[in-house]
C-alpha cells in the first residue's frame, strides 16, 4: 500500500500567516523512523509536510484508484500550522478529497483539543474528571475551587502553559500569561495530588487496551508533566513505568474508564487517556490525546512494547486497524476470484506496477520521433523492438518487412486474433519547439503523449500483465506500429489493410476523447494540392490579366461553400504558399485543401464540383489528390465489438461511452468485414498542440480494459 506520512515541522506554506502558531513538532529523525517502519512492513512510504500543497502532492503520490485496487492511505501525525483546532486541519482536508487516513477524525480531534467541552461530555457520561472552571478574560471572579489548582490553556495540548498555583495571586499571574501568549480562555481545575498514569488504546470496535503506564518524576518540582520536561529543560528526569504498579482491579478500572472516554469523544484507531490517582486511588480523567506521540521515548510507544509490539509492528498495526475501519478487514477487500485466476493476476500486475507504467509513459515521451526525423524514428523503433522481443513477441512477417511498418505477434499468432494499431511517429514539423514531459495531479503532458507515447506504454503493460497471468503466449495477438502518421499513412495503408484482414478484431490505440469515449465512426479525409499559375504583375499595373492571388481568394471561397452538414461534408483551405519575383505580385500559388467526408460518393461528387469551380478564369490550375484517408463507418460489427468492450469496462467500473468523430485515423483502413473500435488509448486533450496531454487515471483504466478484453477474447 502507498502510505504518506503527513507531518508538520518546517513548512509555512500558507496563504497568510496569522492566528496562533503551532508549537508542536515531530523531529525529522522520528518521521524517518515511522517511514522506515512502514517500508519494513512492505508499504511504499513517503513523508510530506501538511501545508497548502498537500492535496497536489498526495494526488501525485496516490492517484485515483481502480475498482478493487488497494488505495493509498495517510499516516497522519500532523499537528497543523496555525489557527484553531489545528489537529483537525489535515483530517478535514483528507475527508474532503476522499483519502483514508490513520487516526481520529476532525470531530474527535476538535473535542479532545477543547478541554472544557471534553470535560463537560465526560461529566454527562459519569466519567470522573476534576472539578473545573473557565476564565474568559483578565479581571475574572475567583472560581469557587480549593487551592492548589491547575491552570492551562483551554484549547492546547502537550502541557503547553500548564502550571500549579497555590493562591489567587499566582492564579491571576499564570492566567495573565495564558491570556497574553495563547489568546484564549483559561481552564482551571482542581489539582489531584497523587500519581499520574495513562492508558493507550489501539484499534476500534473495540480497541485494544494497553496496560496503564505511569510517569515517574525524579528530582524536585511539581508532580506534573510540563513542556520543560518534554523538552528536557527542567533539570529533572521523567521516566515511564509500564505496566504501572496497580492492582488488577485498579488496572481494569483505569482501562474501563479510558475506553468510555475514547468512545465518548468518538476517537478512532489510537489515543492516550491521561489520568491522575489521588491518595485513595480514585481515578480522574484529565484529558484525551487524540494524536498520541509516537516519539521513541513516549509512554504510548512504551505501553505498546509491553504489549509485544515493537516500534515497526506498532506503526504497521496502526495502518491495519485504519484499513479495517475503512474497508471492513485489515486489508482492503479483494475481488472474489479463484486462486491465481488470470483476471486477478492481470489486475494485480497492473495495479502493483502503476508507477512503472507511468514512468514508461515518461520514458517514451523523451523520445522525439517526429515524422521527418529519421534518427528519432529509428530510436523509437529500437525501443519498440527491444520491448517486443523482451516480451517474447516475434516480427510478424511479411508485414514487418514493409516500408513504414513494424509488426509483431505472440506465439499464438495474429490470424483470428486481435490486432492493435498504434503510431510510432509524432506528426509535428521540425521547426516546432520540443514539448517536455510535465505533469499535474490529473494530467500528463509531453511530446506526442496522446497520439503515440502513452498508447505504446499502455499496450506494453497490458501485454506484461498477460504474461504475468501466463496467458500472453497463447493469446492470438499482434501489434502493428506505423511511422508515417505525419504523411497521412500514405505508405503504410496497404500493409495495414492486409494485416487487418488476418485479424478477428482490430483495436486502434488512438486516444479516446474527453468524456471517456470510444469511437465507432470517423469521417474520412482527402487532402488536395491546388496549383495556380498566372502572370507576374506589378502592384497597380493596368492590365486585363487576372491577378492570381485575387482569383484564388474568390474561387477558394466558392469551394468552401460546397460544404454540407446534410451530406456530412466539410471543405476548407488549410495552407497557402505563394511565389513571387522581387517587386512583383505572386504569380504562383499552392493551396492545400482538406475535404472531410463520410460517404465516398459524396466525396467524389464534391471533388468534381471543386474541379468545375477552379476551371478557367485566366489562370492555369492543377488539382492533385495527395492522400485519401477512408472513413470508418458505424457498422453492426463495430457495435458488437464496442459492446464487448463496454461489458468488460462495466465489470471494472471503468467509464466508457461512445461517439463519432470528424478526425480520420487508420481505423478507416480496416476492411468492412473486420470489426474495429477506435479511441482505445488513454483519454487525451489538445492533440497535436503544445498542450497535448492525457488523463492520468485513464492510462490505468484503459490498460486494464485492454488487458481484460484480450483475456475475454481468447476464450
Amino acid at each position: 500500500m502507498k502510505v504518506a506520512v503527513v507531518y508538520n515541522r518546517e513548512s509555512k506554506k500558507v496563504i497568510n500567516l496569522f492566528g496562533m502558531p503551532n508549537q508542536e513538532k515531530y523531529g525529522l529523525k522520528a518521521v524517518k523512523r515511522i517511514t522506515d517502519s512502514l517500508k519494513q512492513g512492505g508499504h511504499q512510504a513517503i513523508a510530506l509536510e501538511g501545508d497548502k500543497d498537500i492535496i497536489d502532492r498526495l494526488e501525485d503520490f496516490m492517484p485515483q484508484v481502480l475498482k478493487g485496487e488497494r488505495p493509498g492511505m495517510v499516516f497522519n501525525i500532523s499537528y497543523g500550522i496555525q489557527g484553531q483546532a489545528r489537529y483537525t486541519h489535515i483530517p478535514s482536508i483528507l475527508e474532503m478529497v476522499g483519502i483514508p487516513y490513520v487516526g481520529s477524525g476532525p470531530l474527535a480531534h476538535s473535542l479532545s483539543l477543547d478541554k472544557v467541552v471534553a470535560k463537560m461530555m465526560f461529566r454527562q457520561q459519569d466519567i470522573p474528571t476534576p472539578d473545573f472552571a473557565v476564565l474568559d478574560a483578565p479581571g475574572f471572579k475567583t472560581p469557587k475551587l480549593e487551592f492548589p489548582l491547575i491552570v492551562k490553556p483551554k484549547n492546547e495540548a502537550v502541557s503547553m502553559g500548564i502550571r500549579i498555583v497555590n493562591s489567587e495571586e499566582e492564579l491571576r499571574e499564570a492566567s495573565a500569561i495564558i491570556f497574553e501568549k495563547f489568546r484564549q480562555p483559561v481552564l482551571v481545575e482542581r489539582y489531584i495530588e497523587g500519581r499520574e498514569i495513562n492508558v493507550g488504546l489501539l484499534g476500534n470496535d473495540p480497541p485494544e487496551l494497553f496496560s496503564p503506564a505511569e510517569l515517574v518524576f525524579g528530582g524536585d518540582g511539581p508532580r506534573i508533566y510540563t513542556m520543560e520536561d518534554k523538552k528536557h529543560k527542567s533539570g529533572r528526569t521523567v521516566g515511564i513505568k509500564c505496566p504501572a504498579d496497580l492492582s488488577p482491579e485498579l488496572t481494569a478500572k483505569a482501562q474501563e474508564i479510558a475506553l468510555r472516554a475514547f468512545n465518548t469523544l468518538e476517537c478512532f484507531d489510537c489515543a492516550r487517556v491521561d489520568m491522575r490517582l489521588d491518595k485513595d486511588d480514585n481515578i480522574y480523567v484529565l484529558e484525551i490525546n487524540s494524536l498520541p506521540s509516537l516519539g521513541e521515548h513516549g509512554s504510548y510507544v512504551a505501553a505498546a512494547e509491553h504489549m509485544g509490539l515493537n516500534f515497526p509492528a506498532l506503526i504497521n498495526r496502526l495502518v491495519e486497524v485504519a484499513s479495517a475501519r475503512y474497508f471492513g478487514t485489515p486489508d482492503p477487500p479483494q475481488l472474489k476470484r479463484s486462486k491465481r485466476d488470470a483476471s486477478s493476476a492481470v489486475f494485480s500486475y497492473i495495479t502493483a506496477n502503476r508507477d512503472k507504467l507511468e514512468h514508461r509513459v515518461r520514458e517514451w515521451s523523451t523520445i522525439i520521433g517526429r515524422t521527418n526525423d529519421p534518427v528519432g524514428i529509428q530510436t523509437a523503433a529500437n525501443k519498440l523492438e527491444e520491448t517486443m522481443l523482451e516480451l517474447g513477441l516475434k516480427p510478424a512477417r511479411p508485414f514487418h518487412e514493409e516500408s513504414h511498418v513494424m509488426a509483431y505477434q505472440t506465439p499464438g499468432g495474429l490470424d483470428g486474433g486481435t490486432l492493435l494499431l498504434a503510431s510510432l511517429d509524432i506528426p509535428r514539423s521540425p521547426h516546432q519547439s520540443r514539448i517536455p514531459f510535465s505533469k499535474d495531479p490529473g494530467w500528463f503532458s509531453g511530446e506526442g503523449i496522446g497520439t503515440s507515447r502513452a498508447p505504446l506504454a499502455m499496450a506494453e503493460f497490458a501485454m506484461r500483465s498477460l504474461r504475468n497471468a501466463r496467458k500472453l503466449n497463447t493469446t492470438p495477438l499482434g501489434i502493428l506500429c506505423y511511422t508515417d502518421l505525419g504523411h497521412d499513412c500514405r505508405y503504410s495503408q496497404e500493409t495495414i489493410r492486409k494485416a487487418a484482414e488476418k485479424a478477428r478484431s482490430v483495436l486502434v490505440l488512438w486516444p479516446g476523447n474527453p468524456g471517456d469515449n470510444l469511437i465507432t465512426q470517423r469521417r474520412g479525409q482527402r487532402k488536395y494540392l491546388l496549383g495556380i499559375e498566372g502572370r507576374s504583375l506589378r502592384l497597380g499595373q493596368s492590365t486585363k490579366s487576372v491577378e492570381p492571388l485575387r482569383w484564388m481568394l474568390d474561387r477558394i471561397g466558392k469551394v468552401i461553400k460546397l460544404s454540407s452538414s446534410k451530406d456530412k461534408l466539410s471543405i476548407s483551405a488549410v495552407d497557402i504558399k505563394t511565389e513571387a519575383s522581387p517587386m512583383l505580385l505572386p504569380y504562383r500559388i499552392e493551396v492545400t485543401i482538406l475535404l472531410s467526408y463520410l460517404d465516398h460518393k459524396v466525396a467524389d461528387r464534391a471533388e468534381e464540383s471543386i474541379r468545375e469551380t477552379i476551371r478557367g478564369g485566366g489562370v492555369k490550375t492543377a488539382l492533385s489528390l495527395v492522400s485519401d484517408r477512408p472513413p470508418m463507418r458505424d457498422r453492426n460489427r463495430n457495435r458488437t465489438l464496442l459492446n464487448r468492450l463496454k461489458d468488460t469496462a462495466q465489470k471494472w467500473q471503468i467509464p466508457v461511452d461512445d461517439e463519432t468523430s470528424l478526425w480520420p485515423t487508420v481505423a478507416g483502413l480496416v476492411p468492412p468485414s473486420v470489426p474495429v473500435v477506435c479511441g482505445v488509448g488513454p483519454v487525451a486533450r489538445e492533440l497535436n498542440t503544445y498542450k497535448e496531454s492525457v488523463s492520468r487515471v485513464s492510462i490505468m483504466q484503459r490498460t486494464l480494459l485492454l488487458a481484460e478484453f484480450l483475456l475475454e477474447e481468447r476464450k
